[in-house]
């Protein structure tokens, strides 16, 4: 089977299927904290919670777990890529130390709960590396290194690994993991059931009144109220703390293939080169392991993602002949403009609400960290690196403003421009089936797609969200926002926020 005929969807949703959902609220209800968002960072956070005898109520727009993280590659690691010594250099020893002893703190307390749970993950104990080929990047490979041991991590540069192909140079640190993170939240979710959380499914959280308690509205109209409130929608989906101005989305592409045991690495590799190669492997089936190749990020609704998926096939098919390709999907991410991710009260103002966010791909020990940062802040636990990870950090110019203000240009670029590149565009009997496209007619923008019997259904072209121009992914069958990265189905469905509303409906011949 070759990339282009492989299943597109995820192998950790195919192997570890949802059953029947939960229902939403039937009716108002009251909890002491309410969880937005069934992600590893919703649901660690509210499985810290009830265990500690909090009445928790999750509330997941779609299924447990089967958004983001049900698309991740599942790492577990301290090593992200090239952060220490970026860290080291611009907030300083300490702050990196903080950042290592916190996220191998999460990596640990996985190791643990799976133990006590006795949960079937298939977790296994590796190493990960961040690699490169080009020799002029090794002397960053070394400082990376060199930061990452100082930090208190088992890092070493070394110029030998695994791979079936040469490099410059790698850092490699030993004691990291990878799961199957489906399988380890579903197990999560039930304990938490057991313990006396609920989790509704299908529940969209539409509307925050922060105060004592804060009010929650659901898409049904249903109304929680909470004593503590948890955003854990990846992207928050309120604006009020202006996060969307720190937060860069992004897509990654993943595709995974069967390879024999014996030619399957068994460490961690990651490079920022080619726009990103990670590798790794999984359990499979028949004496075989999955190889899970990552790559080709790129910003929501630009470019062409079939073009993208072959060339991330072609390359782990270069490097790793004779490969069958199983599964393709994409997966995404938001890049905060400091490199560190957001987790806690929500904005300055905040008393009872908190958000977790910007994990920048590596949400998997971010998330877990986060479960414990936010359980121990909102019962009123100092932790030694809270002020890390605050949202409220005012960052210095000199550290985040070039990176806020390249953000903010796009997202500015895009607004506006996409706007003019639309004046002259396919007309709607231009556009195959299976395809979408932006077209004009009158003063008006439609988000125009033909399904493949030929039929055109029309949606508004602004994101619900701020405004900005959708465009639509042929490859994943979806309209998406390049700003924030918000994405809607077809006919116009949200798909992932930090819009919380559909495109509306248009009549193409009015």
């Amino acid at each position: 089977m070759n990339a282009e005929t492989a299943i597109r969807g995820s192998h950790w949703l195919e192997t570890a299927p949802p059953g029947d959902p939960a229902p939403p609220p039937s009716g108002d209800l009251t909890v002491d904290v309410a969880v937005v968002g069934a992600g590893i960072a919703g649901l660690s956070t509210a499985w810290e919670l009830v265990r500690q005898g909090r009445e928790v109520a999750v509330l997941e727009a779609g299924r447990v777990a089967a958004g983001v993280t049900g698309h991740t590659t599942a790492k577990l690691t301290a090593l992200h890529t090239l952060v220490y010594d970026h860290l080291r250099r611009t907030r300083g020893p300490e702050v990196a130390r903080l950042y290592a002893v916190s996220q191998t703190a999460a990596i640990r307390h996985a190791s643990e709960i799976v133990d006590e749970l006795g949960i079937d993950c298939e977790w296994e104990e590796t190493a990960a590396c961040t690699y490169a080929e080009d020799p002029r990047r090794a002397g960053a490979l070394r400082a990376e290194a060199e930061a990452a041991r100082e930090a208190g991590l088992p890092a070493e540069f070394v110029t030998e690994t695994e791979l079936p192909f040469a490099v410059a140079g790698a850092v490699r640190v030993s004691g990291q993991a990878q799961f199957h993170p489906r399988k380890y939240l579903l197990a999560l979710t039930d304990d938490l059931r057991r313990r006396g959380g609920t989790v509704y499914e299908n529940t969209r959280v539409v509307g925050l009144s922060e105060g004592e308690p804060c009010v929650l509205r659901t898409d049904a109209g249903a109304a929680v109220r909470a004593g503590e409130v948890v955003i854990a929608t990846h992207y928050p989906v309120f604006d009020r703390a202006l996060l969307f101005t720190r937060l860069s989305p992004r897509r990654e592409l993943v595709v995974a293939a069967t390879i024999d045991e014996d030619r399957a690495p068994r460490d961690m590799y990651i490079t920022p080169e080619r726009a990103t190669r990670s590798v790794r492997s999984a359990p499979y089936r028949d004496g075989r392991r999955l190889l899970i190749v990552t790559g080709e990020h790129f910003v929501p609704g630009t470019g062409d993602a079939e073009e993208r998926f072959a060339r991330l096939s072609g390359w782990a098919d270069d490097r790793f002949a004779g490969l069958t390709f199983t599964h393709r999907w994409a997966t995404q991410d938001n890049d905060s403009t400091d490199s560190v991710p957001l987790v806690g009260p929500f904005h300055p103002g905040s008393r009872h609400t908190y958000v977790a966010t910007g994990f920048g791909g590596w949400g998997m020990s971010g998330g877990i960290m986060a479960g414990r940062l936010l359980s121990d802040l909102i019962n009123g636990r100092a932790v030694a690196w809270d002020h890390l990870y605050d949202p409220r950090r005012l960052a210095p110019v000199v550290r985040e403003g070039v990176s806020l203000l390249k953000h903010q240009a796009q997202v500015a670029r895009h607004f506006l421009g996409d706007r003019l590149s639309h004046l002259t565009g396919p007309a709607p009997d231009d556009i195959p089936p299976g395809h979408g496209a932006v077209v004009r007619l009158g003063t008006r923008q439609y988000a125009v797609h033909r399904d493949e019997s030929g039929s055109l259904q029309a949606v508004s072209a602004r994101c619900t969200h701020l405004g900005c121009i959708v465009s639509f992914s042929h490859a994943e069958q979806a309209w998406e926002c390049p700003c924030h990265g918000s994405r809607f189905t077809p006919d116009g469905r949200v798909l992932q926020g930090p819009a919380v509303r559909p495109l509306e409906k248009r009549d193409i011949a009015e």
